[in-house]
């Protein structure tokens, strides 16, 4: 479907995570290793997967000197190669073939080595999706200290101003950059305040990048899941919780990445989202949520909106 939509090869610089499969309620799914726009957008006929690893707790001072770095680095560089495995098994023979680059993206030299490494690959890049990001639980607003403050918020909001800084200047007209947010940043969390103060700021810098860039012809958009399985969950919450987690949604589960991958995809091709900047979509299994919604028909000159308050194009 994509190379139909598509007439000429297009490049992707996605920010994603690496991550081990892991059990769901859902067994009849398929769980990837990887989150979702790595999954879908870059499988048949894309020029190029830019992948970057978050979630490391450590002090931004001292990346290279954090215990277990080296533990958890040779986990993530076996899940990356499992994925540019399967990304080479799944492209069209004249694409190129996908890299991954592992860098901590809370600093801006960093995302401007990533940006650098794709251009020098492929030339150009036409799609940015920033989807880096860490969480840790936590009780009360006294017990986020500093550093974990700065540390949450140079992986989840830094990264995403310093590689949209770095890509623009190969971004042309009919570009799209894609944000990821969360339901948090709309319903709150308690448990998850910096976490969810950064999803916030996401949500605001979407819709003012949008209005930035809308005269270069560059969409700005987000995607804003509810409760979905990856590997940050298990990690973030105590065994209770992940047993229960997801049941709290009128759809009573939790989704699988592949279910909010197609909202990406949706975003990122001018052919299905060309009239749609500055908005957010709402994968969550039905939270009800005092949000835009990005879901709208245009017909006879009106504009026709599913399932929110407002839309603009």
């Amino acid at each position: 479907m994509l190379s139909r939509l598509f007439p000429t090869p297009k490049v992707f610089a996605g920010v994603s995570w690496f991550y081990s499969p892991i059990k769901t309620q859902l067994s009849s799914y398929r769980i990837s290793q990887f989150p979702a726009i790595s999954q879908v957008i870059h499988r048949p006929n894309r020029a190029c997967v830019g992948m970057a690893s978050g979630g490391q707790m450590f002090p931004p001072q001292k990346q290279n000197s954090q215990p277990g770095k080296e533990h958890g680095q040779h986990q993530e560089d076996k899940d990356a190669d499992d994925t540019l495995q399967m990304l080479k098994k799944h492209k069209t023979a004249d694409a190129k073939d996908p890299i991954a680059i592992p860098v901590d993206l809370g600093f801006d030299e960093n995302c401007k080595r990533v940006i650098d490494e794709v251009v020098n690959a492929y030339g150009r890049i036409d799609i940015l999706v920033n989807n880096a990001a860490e969480q840790y639980e936590c009780s009360s607003v006294e017990e986020i200290d500093e550093q974990r403050l700065e540390r949450v918020f140079r992986t989840n909001i830094f990264s995403y101003f310093f590689m949209t800084r770095h890509a623009l200047k190969h971004m042309k007209e009919g570009s799209s950059i894609i944000n990821t947010t969360s339901v948090n940043a709309y319903k709150g969390n308690s448990k998850l305040l910096d976490y969810t103060s950064t999803k916030g700021a996401i949500v605001a810098f979407i819709r003012g990048l949008a209005l930035q860039l809308v005269s270069r012809g560059i969409r700005v958009n987000g995607v804003a899941p509810g409760p979905i399985w990856t590997p940050l969950i298990p990690a973030s919450f105590k065994e209770e919780e992940v047993a229960n987690f997801g049941k709290q949604v009128p759809m009573q589960r939790a989704g699988q990445p592949a279910e909010v991958a197609p909202s990406y995809v949706f975003l990122a091709f001018n052919h299905c989202s060309s009239i749609i900047t500055g908005q957010v979509l709402h994968p969550n299994g039905k939270f009800v949520l005092h949000a835009y919604t990005a879901v709208a028909i245009v017909t006879d000159g009106w504009l026709v909106v599913a399932g929110g308050v407002i839309v603009n194009g």
